[in-house]
């Protein structure tokens, strides 16, 4: 609960009680026990009174009789003349007390209206008062038009180019950001300028915020970061003046960086027929141009963003001026992987048997994210062991919860089941193991997966690939069909088990013939439709660029591929039908081989080719 809540929850419990209290005094007065004028007569009559005290109210002749009788009780009686009700008591020979008439109350009468009126204007004071001063993230009503940019002064960034792992060509093109803050006079000299805007652009989790944190760290520079989507809102104007704000912030602790983290919340594409050209989005990027390169001059400020759409962003906003430089974030190779698990493993007490360079031969195409992540469930699954130190058996598991997802050992599967996911996995493995370029296998398992899938075959890629190439495409797509082979071999049935893998071929099959025009049929001609481009704000009517004739073309040559990778497969896995089976026995044994058992049984039946699978799928 914010501070803001507390103390409007505490003013509303304070007010509520006093008003509580009033109420509660002036029903003091009022109450009645149930006593009435005739049982007191009949008393009188019956000689039963002993006392009489006669307590007049100030609104006279109203008041009460506070009555003891002989027999020691008392009884309160509420009369409207109390006049009359001592002239009947003395009637029957009884002398009542009669008290003065109560004086009014000051503090009720003066004191107490005047109290609440006071506390209720304070309580309503203090409550504006939290809501104009609630920072830039509250529920400021006069200040929404300010900006929400959080600022970091030097010396309190402590993240330098040092700690960053893994990026070395992009931490050099940024070490010439560093020495223009801390030297710009080195530049303006020769008359260079320094560029005006950096933008990285990568994958999720590569670093790109990171290394913007390390830039300012390292030259120990005022810092503003802010996120794209905190320039919009529902009021049309108030990202625009929240550039103008931050930018006439940002001038006053010149020479400093302004990071804006997923800039394309605000900086995408104007045009594009969702909404109208006056809208909010478009006027927050107009605002942010003019800031960055119009005719204002923002001397030393460094604008620097990050975003992982760069093909949605608007053309005025990449341009030289504005983002001079663009700098491609990637993901880390095998020493840039290595370099940071070392930094991930520092505060993680490693077991002797750990070997990070092999992790990082293993992990090709993670993040730095992800082996941050890897790292992280591999000390959970220690915690959960009761061990004070993280074991290469935690990391291997690690690796399977992440790649594919946590195993659900406790879910029950029939035997049918079982013997089918078996044998569907064992067709994938095969060809893993037998086609040159999709393998080895590093573990095969018929366990359930939190993906959903009944089992799992896991590659393990040795190297990094910049590329792809026909015969590794094709090859993927007869793996991909392994399983539905499988079960049709074996069982002369098929199931919906491969739902997924049909998917994925088909998808890889047409992007082969439509996108990088690997058919010799259709040409070396791009004929991808990008149906998604309104989605990701380009043009919202999209026309299809090639004839019916050519569709039907396409459709022929991706049945054409998936056909004859499906028949050079099956011919592979019926070649190698004994280790099938055996593969698919060890599994119900095992329920999950490794890559040595698994390699164990092709030594056992084949001796390995010298070249395995060297002409398979270079031709379709």
């Amino acid at each position: 609960m914010s501070r803001n809540n507390r103390s409007f929850y505490l003013y509303f419990i304070v007010i509520v009680g006093l008003l509580l209290f009033t109420v509660w005094i002036g029903t003091l007065q009022v109450q009645h026990n149930g006593y009435t004028r005739g049982q007191f007569e009949k008393q009188l009559e019956n000689n039963e009174v002993a006392i009489v005290n006669i307590c007049p109210n100030k609104e006279t002749p109203t008041g009460s009789l506070e009555i003891t009788l002989k027999s020691g009780e008392e009884r309160v009686l509420y009369v409207t003349d109390v006049e009359e009700m001592e002239q009947l008591v003395r009637s029957y020979d009884i002398d009542p007390t009669v008290e003065n008439v109560p004086e009014e109350s000051w503090f009720l009468n003066s004191i107490l209206p005047i109290l609440i009126v006071v506390i209720v204007c304070v309580f309503f004071f203090v409550m504006m008062n939290a809501q104009n001063a609630g920072g830039g993230g509250g529920g400021k009503m006069m200040n929404f038009g300010k900006s929400r940019a959080k600022l970091t002064m030097g010396g309190e960034n402590q993240i330098t180019l040092g700690q960053v792992a893994g990026l070395k060509e992009e931490k050099e093109e940024l070490q010439e950001i560093v020495e223009f803050l801390k030297d710009p006079g080195k530049f303006t000299k020769v008359g260079a300028r320094i560029p005006k805007g950096v933008l990285l652009e990568g994958a999720p989790g590569t670093g790109k915020t990171l290394l913007a944190k390390a830039i300012a760290g390292e030259a120990n520079v005022p810092f503003f970061s802010i996120s794209g989507s905190d320039f919009v809102e529902m009021f049309v104007g108030v990202g625009a003046s929240r550039v103008r704000d931050m930018f006439a912030e940002a001038k006053r602790h010149a020479p400093c960086i302004i990071f804006i983290d997923e800039i394309d919340a605000v900086a995408r594409r104007r045009g594009t027929g969702m909404g109208g050209g006056h809208d909010e989005r478009e006027q927050t990027l107009n605002q942010l141009l003019v800031e960055m390169d119009g005719f204002g001059v923002n001397e030393g400020i460094i604008v620097m963003a990050a975003t992982n759409r760069v093909d949605i962003l608007d053309p005025a906003i990449l341009r030289p001026g504005r983002f001079d430089r663009k700098i491609t974030v990637a993901a880390p190779d095998v020493r840039g992987r290595e370099d940071i698990l070392k930094v991930h493993a520092k505060n993680k007490p490693l077991g002797d048997d750990v070997d990070l360079q092999q992790i990082a031969q293993t992990t090709a195409g993670f993040t730095g994210a992800d082996l941050e992540n890897l790292l992280n469930e591999a000390a959970i699954n220690a915690a959960m062991d009761k061990r004070a130190f993280v074991k290469q058996e935690d990391i291997k598991k690690a690796f399977i919860k992440v790649g594919i997802g946590a195993e659900k050992k406790s879910r029950i599967i029939s035997d049918k089941e079982k013997k089918i996911t078996a044998y569907h996995e064992a067709g994938h493995a095969i060809l893993f193991h037998v086609l040159p370029d999709v393998g080895p296998v590093y573990t095969v398992s018929i366990i359930p997966t939190g993906l959903g899938a009944a089992g799992y075959t896991m590659p393990l890629p040795e190297k990094d690939e910049m590329f792809m190439t026909k015969g590794r495409m094709l090859q993927d797509i007869m793996v991909s069909l392994g399983g539905r082979i499988a079960e049709e071999i074996i069982f002369d049935d098929i199931t919906t088990g491969a739902s997924s893998d049909i998917k994925k071929a088909t998808k890889r099959a047409r992007s082969m013939v439509t996108r990088y025009g690997m058919s010799d049929n259709i040409g070396v001609i791009n004929y991808d439709d990008d149906d998604d481009e309104v989605f990701i704000g380009r043009d919202l009517a999209h026309a299809k660029n090639h004839s019916e004739l050519i569709s039907g073309e396409i459709d022929k040559e991706v049945k054409a591929i998936i056909d004859d990778c499906y028949q050079k497969a099956k011919d592979i896995i019926l070649k190698n039908e004994d280790v099938l089976h055996k593969c698919a026995e060890l599994l119900l044994e095992k329920e999950k081989i490794n890559r040595a058992e698994f390699e164990a049984l092709f030594d056992t039946y084949y001796p390995q080719p010298e070249e395995p699978g060297a002409t398979i799928g270079t031709e379709v």
